[in-house]
């Protein structure tokens, strides 16, 4: 298990990074979203299986995904056509999550690893935390950023029947999910908008933030 937390750190880890500053969401302005974007490698091709998965996943569920705007390109069939870093950049209620992944380089690993599934906070989630905690994240983009990010990321495309249950993150963490149907949770953090597909993963849109134990 040592070894693959390692591995799975130094591919993280050997990205670039760029240093941004961290403020409200008020305070971010295009230019992260805009540089994701573009540095974001094209979404790959969707296999037979990954198309399948978005075309019979269901439909998004959850009372958060009123924000999601109903059309353009932060909408749920747009999303479902780009890769995951790509997709989160276009909507507006991840947007600091974009700003955090942008800060950590970790875009192009998120938008060219396939089947994954991701639980993504919103903003809200971020503008609760500690701000000490957040701060201190911010400052070390190459470790306790990356860390806390990957610790958001499993492998494989979990769809609703199967999230539920005891999960290794990119981060060599584990994070459980308990509930079924349209309501789960994951640790503190509640499910507000489960089951978005976008061309490599699909995401589940949480209302906290999920620190590793050790922070």
């Amino acid at each position: 298990m040592r070894s693959t937390r390692l591995t799975v750190a130094a591919l993280a880890l050997a990205l670039p990074l760029s240093i941004a500053a961290c403020g409200s969401d008020s305070e971010m302005d295009a230019g992260s979203t805009d540089t994701m974007s573009s540095s974001s490698a094209p979404a790959p091709s969707a296999s037979p299986s990954e198309s399948m998965s978005t075309d019979m996943a269901g439909a998004p569920f959850g009372p958060g995904c009123a924000a999601v705007p109903a059309d353009g390109a932060g909408s749920f069939s747009r999303m479902a056509k780009d890769p995951v870093a790509t997709a989160a950049s276009n909507n507006p209620v991840l947007s600091t999550l974009v700003t955090a992944v942008t800060e950590a380089g970790l875009g192009d690993t998120l938008n060219t690893t396939p089947d994954i599934t991701v639980f993504a906070p919103t903003n809200d989630a971020f503008a609760a935390m500690d701000k000490a905690t957040l701060d201190k994240a911010m400052a070390d983009p190459k470790g306790l950023l990356t860390t806390v990010l990957t610790n958001h990321v499993v492998a494989g495309r979990l769809a609703p029947d199967q999230v539920a249950g005891e999960h290794e993150t990119l981060a060599g963490t584990k994070i459980t999910v308990e509930g079924s149907g349209e309501d789960f949770s994951v640790g503190d953090a509640k499910v507000v908008c489960g089951n978005v597909q976008t061309a490599n993963a699909t995401v589940y849109i949480i209302d906290g933030v999920l620190l590793p134990a050790a922070n």
